[in-house]
């Protein structure tokens, strides 16, 4: 008996070219890791389900083009968008530096319910690091959001990261459905509100 899905959340990953978003992608809906690097053009998307807590839940995972003159591509795609991982090399030191560009370009073009994590991967290269795990704490803390350091290629916090996403978009649509109903409380409350000040004026009018 097929299962009926009530949450399906988007996700994407962003980031420079070359920092390992489609290699995130693969290891966490395929669990494979490929060494052969190809680059994506434009975008790709793949789905997981997964068992969030013990519920089902659809994850719809963007992976996104990190090259310049493909980036224009990427905006539309924010449409719908419910969860972004912003992805940096930790051996790269321009793709930590070029994170301000990424999180400038998701205030420009997502909804400002949409939740983030931040992630500094190939923990795994010592020896070429680059970029200490305390500046990604830092820059994290500065937009108060989760942090990870991943391995793609050894599986290293790639699970966590996209099991600490979800429940950031879990959290975000109940604190939405909370308000929303707020909101209608509310509005009923003002609509009673209203219509018994209309039968009290009309009764004093009736009674004159």
């Amino acid at each position: 008996m097929a299962v009926d899905f009530t949450a399906t959340y988007k996700m994407l990953v962003l980031g420079d070219s070359n920092v390992g978003k489609t290699c995130i992608v693969n290891r966490f809906c395929d669990e494979k890791f490929y060494d052969t690097y190809i680059s994506t053009i434009g975008i790709d998307f793949k789905q997981k389900i997964i068992n969030l807590d013990g519920m089902p839940v659809k994850l719809q995972i963007w992976d996104t083009a990190g090259q310049e003159r493909f980036r224009t591509l990427t905006t539309a795609y924010y449409r719908g968008a419910m969860g972004i991982i912003v992805m940096y090399d930790v051996t790269n030191m321009d793709s930590f530096n070029h994170l301000s560009y990424w999180f400038r370009n998701i205030e420009e073009n997502a909804s400002p319910d949409l939740v983030k994590v931040l992630v500094g991967n190939k923990c795994d290269v010592t020896h070429l690091r680059q970029i200490e795990r305390e500046r990604g704490e830092k820059l994290a803390d500065s937009f108060n959001i989760p942090f990870f350091e991943c391995s793609c290629k050894q599986n290293i916090n790639v699970q966590e990261t996209f099991l600490a996403l979800a429940r950031l978009v879990r959290q975000e649509r109940e604190r939405r459905a909370s308000k929303l109903d707020e909101l209608e409380r509310q509005q009923w409350e003002k609509g009673q509100l209203n219509t018994l000040e209309q039968n009290t004026t009309g009764n004093y009018r009736c009674s004159c």
